[in-house]
């Protein structure tokens, strides 16, 4: 699976490693995560694309703000 605009994703590497983010925006080779707490919408971490393992789920819709990336995230980790 590629890893598109409402990824969910983990990262692979890095001080955030293990840890699952939304991605806001993909571009030449770089993804810009957040997961709403550490890593605001307004600030997304650039991370590698080969640093990220898809997590077979994409979110369709608009992503604007922190409360709503992190009911995403909550709801994809209670299984839903």
């Amino acid at each position: 699976m590629s890893i598109v605009r409402g990824s969910i994703v983990r990262a692979k590497a890095g001080r955030e490693k293990d840890n699952f983010f939304v991605v806001l925006g993909v571009e030449s080779g770089y993804a810009y995560i957040a997961d709403g707490r550490t890593r605001k919408v307004e600030r997304p971490k650039k991370k590698k694309l080969i640093h990220l393992a898809p997590a077979n789920k994409v979110y369709e819709g608009l992503i604007e703000t922190n409360p709503q990336i992190k009911r995403i995230l909550s709801d994809f980790k209670n299984g839903g």
